[in-house]
């Protein structure tokens, strides 16, 4: 038997997810190329504070390291405390907390080797002029506040109950991810990622179901693909590129739930419970319309007190920034230094020459080079293979470069800063694993078209 809902339940539900479905999901024509709303936002809000943004970060590091080190001094309660949510991490994070400090330290102040001082590492992360982690300081400001309206008005529920024929049996993940992966298909990955962290704190996906979604369909955005092809060099082909991102990432997304690990993740809740395995289920009396509908209404009805929900999400906005944004300046620093001024990702990639040889790839040697650097940074591939003289070896490039998707200056560092069940060794034989299974299969779509 349904409940009778009110009016206002009602319009929390279609009003409120309605906005949020065009703030996170629906592309609008700007002068920079398709965006989401959410990220005109933030590059709006990035590009007004681009004075002191990037002092405003620094600060931000300071205070979560030292942070972290006076709260291992304060025994912990029984009730987790929002200085507990901000500052209590292990030794491990602690540590990432204060590498951040000093690399930010290095760039800032230009002390140091010149691979730390440099705008191609470091820089390229906290530069106020479009630094990566500069530029996550907006879009977690609007996203901790506005997630809200994609998750907690029934949106999810709605389209859940519909999507699961869908997407679990060919992916192995709910229906209710869907909404998942089209904010990061249409938006943008770091959206994805933080939507999916969220859905997994709270109870909705199990350990393994958030691996596979943050790891398989967090995809760069629109706008980036015209970046990457612009890079390399091939900007008349975005519909053959871009259509091919599509179709590698769908068997890709086929693939991975199935194999080793995200197979071997558990399937327990974050809090280490069992999920309900029939809640998927259309129970008697209802289709699968009328019961996400249903669910939807029940959601809604069960978040009506909007003070608090908004509390909860500048909540959201301080752990993001003081827990996301060092791991992010971290690690995406320690990789860019390896790409930049070291041969480890350039050896790494040296298995991959004889392979491309067999695919008939033109420049094998010098496109092997690329296979691997993108686990540092999606642009290095494009960078590196924009000279290549073939339009076909830079639209392999260029594609395997986009499906390879963990990136550890944006996906991949956000990802290690969040609570999702991925250490830094599973997103590497992702990568890996994405990269191999890439590589034969753009190989044929590229002498297709070339």
């Amino acid at each position: 038997m349904t409940k009778k809902f009110t009016s206002y339940t009602w319009f929390l539900f279609i009003f409120l997810s309605l906005i949020g479905i065009f703030l996170f999901i629906t592309p609008v024509n700007t002068g920079e190329g398709l965006k989401v709303p959410i990220a005109i936002m933030a590059n709006t809000l990035s590009t007004n504070v681009a004075s002191f943004i990037h002092w405003f970060a620094y600060i931000v590091f300071i205070i979560a390291a030292i942070g972290a080190l006076i709260i291992k001094l304060i025994p912990q309660t029984d009730e987790r405390t929002l200085l507990d949510s901000l500052f209590r991490v292990n030794w491990f994070w602690t540590i990432m907390r204060v590498l951040a400090v000093i690399f930010a330290s290095m760039y800032l102040f230009q002390i140091g080797p010149e691979s730390f001082t440099s705008d191609n590492t470091a820089g390229l992360l906290i530069t106020p002029d479009g630094g990566l982690v500069t530029m996550m300081f907006s879009l977690f400001l609007f996203a901790g506040l506005l997630l809200p309206l994609l998750t907690d008005f029934g949106l999810l529920e709605f389209f859940g109950s519909m999507m699961v024929k869908i997407m679990r049996p060919l992916f192995k993940i709910p229906g209710r991810s869907a909404i998942d992966c089209l904010a990061s298909f249409v938006g943008d990955g770091t959206i994805g990622v933080l939507l999916t962290s969220r859905q997994y704190e709270e109870g909705n996906y199990t350990a393994r179901e958030a691996a596979t979604i943050a790891t398989t369909f967090s995809v760069v955005s629109i706008t980036f693909c015209f970046v990457v092809l612009d890079t390399i060099g091939l900007n008349n082909y975005f519909l053959q590129f871009y259509g091919s991102v599509i179709l590698v990432s769908i068997i890709l997304a086929f693939i991975m739930p199935r194999i080793f690990p995200l197979r071997g993740k558990p399937d327990t809740n974050f809090d280490g419970s069992t999920p309900n395995e029939r809640s998927e289920e259309v129970p008697v009396g209802f289709n699968s319309f009328s019961f996400g509908l249903n669910n939807a209404l029940e959601k809604a009805d069960s978040n009506k007190n909007l003070g608090q929900v908004i509390g909860s999400g500048f909540k959201n906005v301080l752990e993001m920034w003081f827990a996301i944004t060092p791991v992010i300046m971290a690690f995406g620093t320690i990789a860019l230094v390896l790409a930049e001024y070291t041969s480890f990702f350039k050896i790494l990639g040296m298995p991959f020459e004889p392979i491309l040889a067999v695919l008939q790839i033109p420049f094998a040697d010098q496109a092997a080079q690329t296979m691997i650097v993108g686990f540092a940074d999606m642009l290095l591939p494009s960078i590196l293979g924009a000279g290549i003289d073939s339009e076909l070896t830079r639209f392999f490039i260029a594609t395997v470069s986009v499906t390879q998707l963990i990136y550890m200056s944006e996906v991949g560092g956000l990802i290690l800063g969040t609570k999702l069940p991925i250490k830094i060794w599973d997103l590497f034989l992702i990568f890996l694993i994405r990269t191999i299974i890439s590589i034969p299969i753009v190989a044929i779509l590229a002498h297709l078209l070339f």
